[in-house]
């Protein structure tokens, strides 16, 4: 993956934008940036929606020592897809839906590796939050080991909405916490599913656990407590892959 994902200045990203050239992830803009251009460019921005933010110059600085003109846009690597239309897509192929949510997992070699692991099982789709997450950028798509092409990304502004939209379509969700009563070996997992993992500081949101039908964890009989994301969500798919097979075998 060549490292071409960045737009620098105002000119290009504004037609980028009006071009669909590119679709921009985030664009960051330097503080106190002023001028008829400047706000041209900031409308188009919120015309169509896209993730910006005010930063000081340092940090543009650090990305880039072009002449930037204080705004840096980073660009989609992949096109995301919405859940909602993915899933009636799924059903109508005779499939049982078998998803994964990666809750508040700010770490980008997580995601991907989460991205990767997912792929491997065979799961239908990752869903990812719009904010609070890491970004799908190169590193994103280097340790996804390129599964990142094979399997949809659904980006949703709001996970617990999605969440229960999952559940009015007929999907039974999983979350995985390390202060369930229940080990992820002692459920009887039923599909249509969805997975729910969440990040190593701060888990799943609360809204989300309530919601789930179940709340399992990794029976650990070590003398540390937690495991990385990307292995435990390596964990839990296989336990379920194991006995989605034994169901159908």
């Amino acid at each position: 993956m060549k490292s071409k994902n960045i737009v620098i200045g105002i000119r290009p990203i504004i037609e980028s934008i009006k071009s669909n050239e590119n679709t921009f992830d985030k664009i960051i803009i330097k503080k106190g940036l002023k001028g008829s251009l400047f706000f041209e460019m900031l409308g188009i921005i919120k015309d169509n929606n896209i993730k910006h933010q005010f930063v000081p110059i340092e940090k543009i600085n650090k990305i880039s020592q072009k002449n930037h003109q204080g705004v840096i846009g980073f660009k989609n690597i992949i096109n995301t897809h919405n859940i909602e239309i993915l899933l009636p897509s799924i059903y109508e192929k005779g499939k049982n839906p078998f998803l994964l949510i990666v809750d508040q997992v700010t770490d980008t070699r997580n995601l991907g590796a989460i991205i990767r692991v997912a792929e491997c099982y065979g799961l239908h789709a990752v869903i990812i939050p719009e904010k609070n997450c890491a970004p799908i950028n190169e590193l994103t798509y280097k340790t996804s080991a390129g599964a990142i092409n094979h399997i949809p990304i659904c980006k949703e502004n709001d996970l617990f909405k999605t969440v229960n939209y999952l559940k009015e379509s007929g999907v039974n969700i999983i979350s995985c916490s390390e202060k369930s009563n229940k080990n992820i070996n002692e459920i009887d997992i039923k599909t249509p599913l969805c997975v729910v993992v969440g990040s190593e500081e701060k888990g799943i949101s609360k809204q989300i656990l309530k919601s789930s039908d179940e709340q399992v964890k990794i029976p650990l009989y070590g003398k540390i407590e937690s495991l990385n994301v990307s292995v435990a969500a390596g964990i839990i798919l296989y336990e379920c892959v194991r006995q989605i097979k034994l169901s159908v075998s």
